[in-house]
């Protein structure tokens, strides 16, 4: 007689969050079904089943983080706002992102820059660059939107990787440099 199945409609979900912590402890190099599997506690078969490569769990575990990171932005009323300035709220947004969960954002520079040796990330990595594009660029060009995308990670990279802190001011000079070029 054959066993019945169990209804677990948020396994798929809870196995993408379970990608996330796996990556945020021990990097994408860290990451198989197995340690996802035993993460989510959800049986091997059910990690493959619903992702049949990593690549496939990566790009879903990408885009929730990035969904995370857009939602920020989005709700981010100053950034929008035309009578704000932008270079200071845009290192203001940077500081409040950084100051957070430094792991998370860590794992999503992981995740973002893993596109360079994973083509199958790299347009979920551009749906990134392209949606904070698209929110600056209701506030100048295009073209400004992009450099501006192209400087905050720099910044945000250089921080990272130093372990210096997140520095507002020199964001926001910087910024401003690019919006005002003298």
């Amino acid at each position: 007689m054959a066993r019945p199945r169990r209804h677990d409609p948020d396994r798929r979900d809870r196995i993408v969050d379970a990608a996330l912590r796996v990556a945020g402890r021990s990097g994408i190099a860290g990451l198989s079904h197995r340690t996802v599997a035993a993460e989510a506690d959800v049986p091997l078969g059910s990690t493959t089943y619903h992702f049949a490569s990593l690549d496939e769990l990566l790009v879903a575990a990408l885009r929730k983080a990035n969904e995370g990171f857009e939602r920020l932005l989005r709700e981010d009323s100053a950034l929008g706002a035309p009578d704000t300035d932008l270079a200071a709220a845009l290192a203001r947004f940077m500081g409040e992102w950084m100051g957070g969960d430094r792991a998370a954002v860590e794992l999503e520079y992981e995740l973002y820059l893993g596109a360079l040796r994973r083509p199958a990330l790299r347009p979920v990595a551009a749906e990134w660059a392209e949606t904070v594009v698209s929110v600056l660029s209701r506030r100048t060009d295009p073209g400004t939107a992009r450099a501006l995308v192209a400087l905050v990670d720099g910044i945000c990279l250089q921080s990272l990787l130093t372990g210096e802190p997140y520095d507002e001011e020199y964001a926001r000079v910087m910024l401003t440099r690019v919006l005002r070029p003298s």
